[in-house]
């Protein structure tokens, strides 16, 4: 399976927005985050039975703005996972890394109000189950 396009990803949101009955309603963020985490689940989810789903703990006293997750064997960073949210310092998030071509390593970025990016590599998200950014 190839990894999801653009394109693609943001269809996938209008239909898990729709199914949540969300259309429209950008200030239900987390129900949001939830029917698009479970939509994806459904759609790009690897046949591997590996759980990607990461918890992403923010600990460095500044909102992230941007949080991106590629594969580890690409040179290229995928779209911003957070899109129009932000993940607030003390705060954590549950994703689901999963892009459906069964890969467990991926790279991390993350964008912070300060102008911070933290980039961290190899992470193995068949393994880890939180991710804490920290100062």
């Amino acid at each position: 399976m190839t990894k999801m396009t653009s394109t693609a990803r943001v269809a996938l949101i209008g239909l898990a927005l729709a199914a949540a009955g969300l259309a429209g309603a950008a200030s239900a963020a987390p129900a949001v985050g939830t029917a698009i985490e479970s939509a994806a689940a459904i759609t790009v989810q690897s046949r591997d039975g590996y759980n990607r789903r990461v918890r992403i703990h923010n600990q460095t006293g500044w909102t992230m703005l941007r949080f991106y997750a590629s594969d580890a064997r690409s040179s290229s960073w995928e779209e911003d996972i957070l899109g129009s949210d932000t993940l607030a310092s003390g705060r954590s998030w549950t994703v689901n890394i999963d892009d459906g071509s069964g890969a467990c390593v991926y790279d991390f970025r993350a964008e912070f109000t300060n102008g911070e990016v933290l980039t961290r590599s190899g992470i193995n998200v068949c393994e880890v189950a939180d991710y804490y950014y920290t100062r």
